[in-house]
């Protein structure tokens, strides 16, 4: 079974928002998924991604493959987590 970690979408009509899951490759955009490990909202600003960032390592491990997006996000909260907080 090929796993893939890409973006459902569940907002409204003009309301885009969408929810990181871990699917099977076979399964509809907005169909069922084995779990859901972040949201993304576009028209927030500021912080607009929240992610488990062990879970979503927990899956690459397994061998769950990122769309190209979800993988631009999993870059970013990895250097967002390896930087240091500055008090």
């Amino acid at each position: 079974m090929a796993v893939k970690i890409r973006m459902k979408r569940i907002g409204a009509k003009n309301q885009p928002a969408f929810r990181i899951v871990v699917a099977d490759n076979r399964s509809p955009r907005d169909g069922k998924c084995i779990e859901e490990i972040g949201t993304y909202q576009p028209l927030k600003k500021g912080e607009n991604v929240t992610l488990n960032l062990d879970r979503a390592k927990y899956w690459l491990s397994k061998g769950a493959q990122p769309s190209d997006t979800v993988a631009s996000f999993l870059r970013k909260a990895n250097k967002a987590a390896a930087t240091p907080v500055a008090a």
